[in-house]
């Protein structure tokens, strides 16, 4: 009886600390720390930072936040890949190219439709079609939307990029030398284009719209997985963000200018180009992605192998961005 007994005392005790692990397990289901990038190519995450709109939300959660600027979609991508940032900003077709290269993110949000890259010659060049980009030096940033903009275009035009010399630069870098003659052209990037347009004169020679896919927010997927709530605020916060950016227009523009340093008629001539009204991730992104992909597939970049559709379909999860905007809604 006496054994009986103690293997039921045994038994609770085990139990209740079974029970007493998993309530600390549950309470610790948060992150310590939030890791976000904010980058001049995405103005509504200068907004973020700036307002602190993520800090204030989660203080009381004792969760603090940490930023680390991008320079491109690749170094955004880098910085997801190995851990440095739980949440990034890309291109969409460049997230494809991560995801398609085994880097685990899923896009949730679309921070900007924009139209931040064309492809950039100096005021006195004698290039004025794709076609004359034909054994030219070319500025790129690989893996970013500039570049695929650039295949795309040569795509277009019955080319491909081993029609050109490329010449493989950061996008500040890029752009110094198309300035300095040491390149023909460069595929450019805003906020910089904008300002070797208004400084020096310099010509976007090739503007497709429908070319550049949009700015996405990208996550972690070991992350979203591990605190989805927490997915749904960052993109409450962005939303917030946003919302404020698109009701005081002067407000954002001086923030803008003053964070990146520039000028306001660059940074005017940049949100001329930037459509912050539809954040929802979801079937326009994926056809802009999907065309991207298959050019993509025609010059290496992504295997051959990649199935485009389904790779699209696995990195985009539109959840998060629905839910944060429909809370907006209601809010409103």
């Amino acid at each position: 009886m006496k054994r009986k007994r103690a293997i039921l005392a045994s038994t609770a005790a085990l139990l209740f600390a079974a029970l007493l692990g998993a309530g600390c397990n549950k309470a610790t289901t948060k992150p310590k720390t939030i890791r976000l990038d904010y980058a001049y190519y995405n103005p509504v995450s200068l907004v973020l930072r700036d307002k602190k709109f993520l800090e204030q939300d989660l203080a009381a959660d004792g969760i603090s936040v940490e930023w680390t600027q991008s320079l491109g979609s690749n170094k955004a991508l880098e910085l997801l890949n190995s851990k440095s940032i739980d949440f990034g900003s890309t291109a969409g077709a460049a997230a494809l190219i991560g995801k398609a290269n085994g880097n685990p993110i899923k896009a949730i949000y679309v921070y900007s439709r924009p139209e931040w890259t064309a492809l950039v010659v100096r005021k006195d060049s004698p290039i004025t079609k794709v076609e004359d980009l034909k054994g030219k030096k070319v500025a790129v940033t690989p893996g970013t939307d500039p570049h695929i903009f650039l295949l795309r275009a040569l795509h277009e035009a019955g080319l491909t990029e081993k029609d050109i010399q490329m010449v493989v630069l950061q996008h500040p870098d890029g752009r110094i030398a198309l300035e300095k003659g040491d390149v023909d052209a460069w595929a450019g990037l805003d906020p910089m284009m904008a300002q070797i347009e208004l400084q020096t004169g310099a010509r976007l020679f090739y503007r497709n719209v429908n070319f550049n896919s949009y700015g996405v927010l990208d996550v972690r997927e070991e992350f979203a997985k591990q605190y989805p709530a927490y997915v749904g605020r960052v993109l409450a916060a962005y939303e917030k963000a946003r919302l404020w950016s698109i009701q005081n227009p002067e407000q954002f523009r001086k923030l803008f200018s003053a964070a990146a340093k520039l000028d306001d008629q660059v940074v005017a001539k940049v949100l001329d180009r930037t459509d912050l009204s539809s954040p929802v991730i979801g079937d326009e992104q994926k056809q802009v992605i999907t065309a991207a992909g298959d050019v993509l597939k025609q010059n290496n970049v992504i295997s051959s192998s990649t199935d485009v559709n389904s790779t699209v379909d696995n990195l985009i999860d539109p959840q998060y961005s629905r839910t944060a905007v429909s809370k907006n809604v209601v809010q409103k």
